[in-house]
């Protein structure tokens, strides 16, 4: 269950703890509704909206909410845009918007790594991005480990060298996951700033979500990712085929999709990415022009 505290006085008004009735996740249902894409889209764009708490450890405002139509109900989250805290390097009142271009564009490469997502102009605090709820299942494999700082077991790809205390190192690795390296490769197109190990869920069908895609689509390089396992590895065939799918798709439908939430210059710049994955035809590696790992990293 996720933590709850006073609700954001976003609209001059707040509930405390104590009046809110916060229901739990169901991790198969919430991964059943993700995965019927249609159906989930129309509930989080036409459902009525009940918030039930806000995420403590979110950096801006992130409420726990369920969304119901006809009959049918799920959890969801809805981040408000008079929620988000201004950042330096993205304009304010667009975070919603990039969660919901981040979705598009995952959705076309037919890999689904991102729960269904909408924005919606009314809401309880406003205008806001609402996505499926998607509880992580907890007898999944850990997709993240701490090992020998010798060198990775089988089976998992090094990340970096972590300290954990006492003078005492570890190697920070991530699963060799096929899931892992599609999302490594979506992310490379978003150019994602933020790719945490909390914003990896695998779910209860044995699909892997990626969540928190506020931070992308920025025309200067600013990929952040623990998902480095791969990097200067040719890409995989699918790969190089989605690529050049969704290079068309960005000058079509897909382009006009994003169009609402992103600048030409930011639209023209993720053309350019995908441009230079094909002309490489490997997985990006660690820039140093800026950190390459998020912080916290998980």
């Amino acid at each position: 269950m996720p933590a709850r505290e006073r609700l954001p006085t976003l609209n001059g008004e707040a509930q405390s703890p104590q009046e809110l009735e916060i229901p739990d996740a169901d991790p198969a249902a919430g991964a059943a509704l993700a995965a019927d894409v249609p159906t989930a889209l129309t509930l989080l764009r036409e459902g009525e909206l009940t918030v039930h708490g806000q995420l403590t450890d979110a950096s801006n405002a992130a409420l726990y909410c369920s969304v119901a139509l006809d009959g049918v109900s799920a959890l969801c989250v809805y981040k408000p845009v008079a929620g988000e805290r201004p950042l330096w390097d993205f304009p304010d009142g667009t975070l919603a918007g990039r969660e919901v271009a981040s979705y598009e564009l995952a959705a076309a490469t037919g890999w689904a790594l991102i729960p269904p997502t909408v924005l919606r102009e009314e809401g309880p605090y406003g205008s806001g991005m609402v996505q499926i709820w998607v509880e992580p299942d907890p007898h999944a494999p850990p997709l993240l480990d701490l090992q020998d700082p010798a060198g990775p077991q089988q089976g998992w790809l090094p990340i970096v060298r972590a300290e954990i205390g006492e003078g005492r190192t570890a190697l920070l690795v991530h699963a060799d996951d096929q899931r892992l390296r599609r999302l490594a490769i979506v992310d490379a197109v978003l150019n994602n700033a933020d790719r945490k190990g909390g914003h990896l869920l695998s779910a209860a069908d044995g699909r892997i979500y990626g969540i928190d895609h506020g931070v992308t689509f920025a025309v200067p390089g600013k990929l952040r990712t623990l998902l480095w396992g791969w990097a200067r590895e040719p890409l995989a065939q699918e790969a190089t085929e989605m690529l050049r799918r969704l290079a068309g798709e960005l000058d079509g439908a897909l382009g006009e999709r994003l169009r609402p939430h992103l600048t030409a210059t930011e639209l023209t710049a993720t053309r350019a990415r995908v441009a230079e994955l094909l002309r490489t035809g490997r997985h990006p590696e660690p820039s140093n022009e800026w950190p390459s790992i998020p912080w916290p990293p998980v």
